[in-house]
């Protein structure tokens, strides 16, 4: 039997049992970013104890070996006032309260983990850990009070912005319907700044994905932990303004941090034709269903877009699993093997060829073995560096963790 490397302060036998693929699985994997649908856990169709149209549920981690995962509380961005505060926060209170019924439903399957050692022992124990991390800090509400709380509910990152600046910080794909001005110098915010300094004293993981270049760079000068990328590519190998540079990249890794590597489709290949076909689609079928616009919340999971999208995937096939395997080489070979890890964004638009869902998990495994990366590189890239950097957090932080 093959003994696995050494993962930190804890290094208990976490071998799993009856690998169903050639070689062993890592001690631990875990997926840094998983969203979730508004109706989670309370439509039947989206309880993810049962069988779901779901990329991420209870049954496919367990086929596919994914031991952790941090399930996401997003919200879209809106208008910086009090109504669109209020909206954000009450949608983000309904993401805690669904992830807490997830692990209140099937505690014999999932815990909720707030630490490293937790996801170890929850690992050890044979049980899925699932962990929290926030996307767009919009959902704060503009009122810091509200970091301390997501703190106490168990989130354990920050993704500072997304699609279109916030209060916080400028994103790296402005949103002319908000009327967002182009790119510029402009990174944090006087808020932004507040949020980085409390989440550092708190223990919170400060995630730099979605965030503009001039934000990522302000964050690096002012935190005193080290940061993450919770689902970011390589802008190098694809220009796409959600990808990272190289030179933040090395900073990222220069300041003790990780970048974990996105298998999102639009990060790995362009393809302007599929993109035109996915907008028409979505202008369809919401149409067809009386809207006015497209809502990923509302229409993902109806019929009409997923024969669609099976259309447009044969039409235009998705990246594949080398493609993913060739930016992981990339951004190790820009920022250190001990500063890379990985990301699915399942249920958030992620899913290639190879990796469409939890339960192909293991094919990420073998395509990295193949590649020629070691055992002991696949545990860093699969939770091992992720847990170095969370523990790093914590160890900077002000308030214990919990």
């Amino acid at each position: 039997m093959k003994l696995w490397p050494y993962l930190g302060a804890l290094a208990p036998l976490l071998l799993c049992t009856g690998p169903a693929m050639a070689g062993q699985d890592p001690p631990v994997t875990i997926d840094t970013h998983v969203d979730i649908p508004l109706a989670y856990m309370h439509q039947p169709r989206f309880d993810a104890g049962k069988d779901t149209p779901l990329l991420v549920d209870l049954g496919k981690m367990e086929r596919g070996g994914l031991n952790a995962a941090f399930f996401v509380i997003y919200v879209e961005q809106g208008p910086l006032d009090a109504k669109g505060y209020a909206k954000a926060v009450a949608q983000a209170r309904r993401k805690y309260a669904d992830i807490h019924l997830l692990v209140q439903r099937y505690p014999q399957r999932i815990r909720l983990a707030t630490t490293p050692e937790q996801v170890l022992a929850n690992r050890k124990d044979g049980v899925l850990s699932a962990m929290i991390g926030i996307e767009n800090g919009y959902s704060l509400g503009h009122d810091l009070k509200n970091l301390d709380w997501a703190f106490a509910q168990g989130a354990r990152y920050i993704g500072l912005t997304h699609v279109g600046h916030n209060d916080l910080c400028t994103s790296s794909m402005p949103t002319a319907e908000l009327g967002d001005p182009p790119l510029s110098d402009a990174g944090l915010s006087a808020f932004g700044r507040q949020v980085v300094e409390r989440a550092n004293r708190l223990g919170i993981m400060v995630d730099m994905s979605h965030s503009s270049d001039a934000c990522v760079r302000d964050v690096l000068k002012l935190s005193k932990a080290p940061v993450i990328a919770s689902h970011s590519g390589a802008h190098a190998l694809v220009n796409h303004p959600r990808n990272l540079p190289d030179d933040l990249l090395r900073a990222i890794a220069a300041k003790g941090g990780v970048v974990q590597a996105v298998a999102y489709k639009g990060f790995l290949k362009l393809d302007p034709g599929r993109e035109l076909a996915e907008k028409a689609l979505q202008a369809q079928v919401a149409k067809r269903v009386g809207d006015k616009q497209y809502d990923s919340e509302k229409h993902d999971f109806l019929p009409a877009y997923v024969d669609g999208m099976r259309r447009i995937d044969a039409a235009f096939p998705l990246p594949t699993l080398d493609d993913y395997v060739a930016q992981i080489r990339h951004m190790v070979d820009v920022a250190g093997i001990d500063h890379v890890g990985l990301a699915s964004d399942f249920d958030g638009g992620g899913g290639i060829d190879g990796w469409r869902d939890a339960s192909q998990t293991r094919n990420v495994t073998e395509a990295l073995r193949k590649a020629g990366f070691s055992d002991a590189d696949i545990a860093k890239l699969w939770g091992g560096n992720l847990l170095r950097v969370w523990r790093a957090v914590e160890q900077a932080a002000d308030a214990p963790a919990r």
